[in-house]
């Protein structure tokens, strides 16, 4: 469904069948990544050495807050492009992709060179020590000066979305996915690279994501522009308007993880495994889920910038009926193979227990977490991205730490996983009644009841970048 010159796919047709046919193709991309994440760790762990394993969670944390920052500017480069698209102004689509580019690979070279020097340290904030944070540190050097790479082909794969071909968006992820197959294998085991050998493979899938995102953008929508500095250093303002509170509301889902383990923790080591196992079970069942805030992103962005606020409604409940259908399906089919499911993980006592709740009823509260993305990526495209950023937050400490304590106390293990879906059900209302009111009058500031529309203020500057 890639778009023709004249743009706007999002604007006209069936917003149900747009939003699945976004998010079931976004969601592909997603599990062939966390596939491969996963194949990557067994790899490593078949060298026979846990320290290996152990330094590469370590490397991961650190690498994750890069990743963060990244997605933060796709988000934006998504938001702007959509909203021009849905303007139908193609000049000002490709000088907002190529002001978000530009700065994504700026940061992307200023990240390592700001890191590394320092990586041991960090390393060590982390809790990383002896050997475990020299192999962490090696595999580091290798990896952080991509970053500039993944962000670039970050930012290629939102614009790919922004102008509705979303199969051009998946081939990208897959294509890295499986260069990343190939070579861990040969790199790790044949040519006896261990955890080096796994960095090397990441870089390398790196490089061929960004090579088919770009190739994809150009060739089909010459959706960059040649880069002029003073639009650029213009341009890259209301990039960061929406990026950095995007980057923010990112950083805060690992802050609710370390919440609930904590937590969890109280109650042994069984209840540990089990929230582990859910924890691994979940982006991969409800991986459409997780995909959901990217993939309609830029349905709400091209609908508004096209001015029609009707179908920007109508995107946010076919969005919530796509959300409820999905996860009422999925939640079934994990409760028929529940007892499969904790065979496979030779779970037993406390941990079957856990599985056994999340297996049933639990699972439905996917349902919520859901509706928080979908409410999320309305302010991102929207022009409110700073709520995105206060309801994760909330949502990730507020609305986990006492309900996870208060429903521990009572039910112990048990009472942790419902106090976490509990707070998500309140913090979906929340956000959900705030999508609403941005929606109704995205001009006015729901909360504070100023006005501001900062698209509008965006367009202004594109225009004049167009002309010099």
């Amino acid at each position: 469904m890639a778009l023709t010159d004249t743009g706007g796919s999002f604007t006209q047709g069936n917003l149900f069948r747009h939003i699945s046919v976004m998010s079931f193709t976004s969601s592909i991309g997603l599990m062939a990544i966390f596939a491969v994440d996963l194949i990557d760790i067994l790899f490593i762990a078949m060298l026979g050495r846990e320290e290996l394993a152990a330094a590469a969670g370590y490397a991961s944390t650190i690498m994750f807050f890069a990743s963060a920052i990244n997605i933060g500017l796709s988000i934006a480069a998504g938001a702007l492009v959509a909203q021009a698209e849905g303007r139908k102004d193609r000049a000002a689509a490709r000088e907002a992709a190529s002001a978000t580019a530009v700065f994504a690979v700026a940061v992307g070279l200023l990240v390592p060179l700001l890191a590394l020097p320092f990586v041991n340290e960090i390393l060590g904030l982390v809790g990383a020590d002896g050997a475990m944070r020299d192999m962490a540190a090696t595999y580091l050097w290798i990896i952080l000066p991509s970053t500039f790479v993944s962000g670039l082909s970050m930012v290629a794969v939102a614009v790919l979305r922004a102008y509705g071909d979303a199969r051009g968006a998946m081939y990208p992820a897959l294509l890295g996915a499986g260069v990343n197959l190939v070579l861990d294998p040969i790199l790790i085991f044949s040519l006896n690279m261990g955890l080096e050998g796994a960095a090397v493979a990441t870089v390398f899938a790196r490089i061929a994501t960004m090579a088919l995102a770009l190739g994809y953008a150009i060739s089909r929508y010459q959706a960059f522009a040649k880069p002029h500095f003073a639009c650029v250093a213009r341009d890259c303002g209301g990039a960061i308007k929406i990026a950095a509170p995007a980057m923010l509301a990112t950083v805060a889902t690992p802050v609710g993880a370390a919440i609930v383990t904590r937590e969890m923790a109280k109650y042994g080591a069984d209840a540990v495994a089990g929230m582990a196992v859910i924890n691994r079970l979940v982006p991969v069942v409800f991986s459409v889920v997780l995909a959901l805030s990217g993939a309609i992103g830029p349905i709400f962005g091209q609908n508004f910038g096209a001015g029609r606020l009707d179908r920007v409604q109508e995107t946010f409940f076919d969005g919530l009926k796509f959300l409820a259908l999905y996860v009422i399906a999925m939640s079934a089919l994990l409760f028929v193979l529940r007892g499969q499911i904790a065979d496979l993980f030779d779970a037993t006592g406390q941990m079957r227990s856990l599985l056994y709740l999340y297996l049933g009823p639990l699972a439905l509260a996917s349902f919520f977490n859901g509706a928080i993305f979908i409410a999320n990526a309305s302010f991102n495209n929207l022009g409110h991205p700073g709520y995105s950023t206060w309801i994760n937050w909330a949502r990730n400490t507020l609305g986990i730490w006492p309900f996870a304590v208060a429903f521990g106390m009572i039910w112990g293990a048990p009472g942790v996983l419902l106090g976490q879906a509990l707070g998500g059900v309140v913090f979906a209302g929340v956000a959900t009644w705030l999508s609403l009111r941005v929606i109704e009058a995205p001009c006015k500031d729901p909360l504070l009841g100023h006005f501001s529309c900062p698209d509008q203020r965006m367009q202004v500057v594109m225009n004049r970048c167009s002309r010099s």
